[in-house]
């Protein structure tokens, strides 16, 4: 296997030439336990579990427009969201032509991560790997530093590892704190309810730019933040945010899945999370933070094609100011009224940010009053 600045160098000149020899993608469906799935330029089929008996070294170089060959490894099903804003983007890349795109999800223990990751490392070689290491950092760090040829590229609230060894996360307190700016608007309680997963920095630096934003609409407000302890419990997650329409709250933000089920339940808007959540309830999402994990792709893609991959922390390409976040279009046709000063008054903040004239303070403390509902307290 060639070194990992050497193996791409021979197989494009530029993004651009690939771009050009873009083919045609269908989708792969996710949320199969266990199943690997193949993405690319002209095929998507359906595989099993990563095999033994590919003898193509990834590193080699073949033809002049060969694309960049990525690996997804994702501990939840797509249908968490944070997961699933990462298999996005790479479908999108993969459908410009790119990369090949393989994956599988639904990795949910740090043996079963480990076991994986050098399992595909071993008999796929791709050139680069990506998922979440949140539940398996030690997993993902072993196997990384085992393939130093291979870029890693993981979802991780710890630093980079040189040689290989990328990390990034989801840095979105600027789109949070534009929809807390609309649920402070909205409220007729005075009271807003947050269902996240648990309080760790990164969750918490959401919520807390969220609170943010309802200061900035509604400072007479209350925010009341229950954590579920989990990435993805679905049913807990909508317990909670029933204990809280119980308690008052109006308006909701779901930070988590299972959330909006209950805001469509008590016919009241609710603020989505990551992608784009409208569709589930077009009457009660009012808007949805959006991360757009395309421009991380892409630099990936851009390092390792050109030979210049090193690790890193590539947090900078989530940020709303360099097109890495946003919300999602207001949605006015909600069961509330929606003022159309406060849409305006939300799209003017979001302008600051964008122009890098405003900036949400990240603040990674967990949030004051917020409530462990995993444990019954």
């Amino acid at each position: 296997m060639r070194s990992l600045h050497r193996r791409r160098g021979a197989r494009f000149s530029s993004l651009m030439a690939i771009g050009a020899a873009a083919g045609l993608l269908l989708s792969a469906c996710g949320g199969e336990t266990g199943d690997s799935k193949t993405e690319d330029t002209s095929t998507a089929t359906q595989q099993s579990e990563t095999s033994a008996d590919g003898d193509t070294t990834a590193g080699e170089a073949t033809t002049g427009t060969e694309p960049v060959f990525v690996y997804g490894v994702f501990a939840t099903p797509l249908e968490e969201p944070w997961d699933g804003a990462i298999h996005t983007a790479l479908e999108a890349v993969a459908a410009e032509g790119l990369i090949r795109y393989e994956y599988v999800d639904s990795i949910d223990t740090p043996d079963t991560m480990e076991n994986t990751l050098r399992d595909i490392a071993e008999n796929q070689q791709p050139d680069l790997i990506i998922g979440d290491a949140f539940s398996a950092e030690a997993a993902v760090r072993t196997v990384a530093a085992e393939f130093p040829d291979i870029a890693f590229a993981f979802g991780s609230g710890e630093a980079e590892v040189a040689p290989n060894l990328s990390v990034f996360d989801n840095w979105i307190q600027d789109p949070a704190y534009l929809a807390g700016m609309l649920a402070g608007g909205l409220t007729k309680t005075n009271t807003i309810g947050v269902v996240a997963a648990m309080p760790i920095p990164e969750v918490n630096r959401i919520v807390n730019g969220f609170i943010e934003g309802v200061k900035a609409t509604n400072p007479a407000a209350t925010v009341k933040v229950s954590f579920i302890n989990s990435f993805f419990d679905p049913a807990t997650a909508k317990t909670a945010a029933e204990a809280q329409i119980a308690a008052g709250a109006d308006v909701l933000f779901a930070e988590r899945d299972g959330v909006i089920a209950a805001a469509q339940e008590a016919k009241l808007p609710v603020v989505g999370m990551m992608v784009d959540q409208k569709d589930q309830a077009p009457q009660n999402v009012v808007t949805s933070l959006l991360w757009d994990m395309k421009p991380t792709v892409l630099a990936l893609v851009d390092q390792i094609s050109s030979g210049t991959y090193t690790a890193s922390n590539l947090g900078q390409y989530s940020f709303m100011k360099n097109g890495g976040s946003s919300i999602a279009p207001i949605n006015t046709d909600l069961v509330v009224e929606v003022p159309a000063d406060l849409v305006a008054q939300v799209e003017a903040k979001q302008a600051e940010i964008e122009a890098g004239t405003f900036a949400v303070e990240i603040n990674e403390e967990a949030p004051a009053g917020s409530t462990d509902v995993s444990a019954g307290e």
